[in-house]
């Protein structure tokens, strides 16, 4: 359970937002939507692979 500390006269915007990010970390939307469909753990392996070439690109540019 998500619970954000409200600090008194603090504007109720302001404590949506914190709600909002803290509602973003915990990445239940995204499991959400990963659940939605199922994928073949091959398709996953692949994908995975793909990230890794792709982030590994990406520091080799930065070297």
């Amino acid at each position: 359970m998500i619970v954000v500390p409200v600090k008194e006269g603090e504007n109720i915007e302001k404590a949506l937002k914190k709600f909002k990010r803290k509602f973003e970390k915990t990445g239940v939307m995204k499991e959400l939507r990963g659940r939605q469909q199922y994928d073949k753990p091959s398709v996953i392996k692949r994908l995975k692979k793909e990230h890794a070439v792709y982030i590994q690109k990406l520091q080799q540019v930065e070297e």
